[in-house]
Formats: structure tokens, C-alpha cells, sequence
């Protein structure tokens, strides 16, 4: 399980961006769209991750693991599930609470994996 984001969703990418990327000089990783951007964090391989798609949704951070299924079955009794695995782009994701309310968000690349087949 490694830590790969904070995911922060926005009601406004471009006043995010303001702050997270040109008042705070943050550099801009990858960008999805018009909807999501990710910025890499000085001193750290984790990324913000800047999200318009559902402004609803939790702050939290997401977790990789090999296998969103196999973390699923196996996860704390503590973890409640908020969403079900389902398809992302490149694999699945799942979203959890903790006893206190906090979302956690666990992803996998397994389709990625897949389709490069055999090393």
C-alpha cells in the first residue's frame, strides 16, 4: 500500500490552480482534461490531486495497492466501505470510512498491468 495522492476536489480548478500551482509554486504533474490536475509536492513523491469532476466529494488520501478486489476481501473490520470496487481508467478503485468519518480512497493499476502483458 503506498500513499500516491491527496485527493482534493474543487469547485473552481482555476482558482485551485492559483493558489496550489502560482501562489504556492507548486509543479503541475499531468493534467486530465479541464476537470483534473496533479501537482507534484516539493520534497515528496505524493501528488495533490485537483479535482472539478464531483466537487461533493471527500477530501482524502489514495492509497495503490496491487489489488483494489484483494484489499477489499481482506480489509480491516475498522474500514467501512463507502463504494464498492469499481472500473477506473487503468483498473479499479474503492472508497472506505474509517470510524471517525475519514474517506480513504484505494486504487489499483491492474488493468495497466494487463495490458502489458508478461514482462
Amino acid at each position: 500500500m503506498k500513499l500516491e495522492f491527496l485527493y482534493v476536489p474543487t469547485r473552481d480548478l482555476s482558482a485551485a490552480l492559483a493558489l496550489y500551482r502560482d501562489a504556492l509554486g507548486w509543479q503541475e504533474a499531468w493534467r486530465e482534461g479541464e476537470s483534473t490536475v496533479s501537482l507534484a509536492l516539493p520534497g515528496t513523491e505524493v501528488q495533490l490531486m485537483l479535482d472539478a469532476t464531483d466537487p461533493d466529494a471527500a477530501f482524502g488520501p489514495i492509497f495503490v495497492v496491487g489489488s483494489v478486489h484483494d484489499f477489499h476481501a481482506g480489509r480491516p473490520s475498522e474500514l467501512r466501505v463507502s463504494m464498492e470496487p469499481a472500473a477506473i481508467p487503468g483498473g479499479f478503485m474503492a472508497t472506505f470510512e474509517d470510524q471517525s468519518g475519514n474517506t480513504m480512497y484505494v486504487i489499483d493499476q491492474s488493468e495497466d498491468a494487463a495490458a502489458s502483458g508478461p514482462g
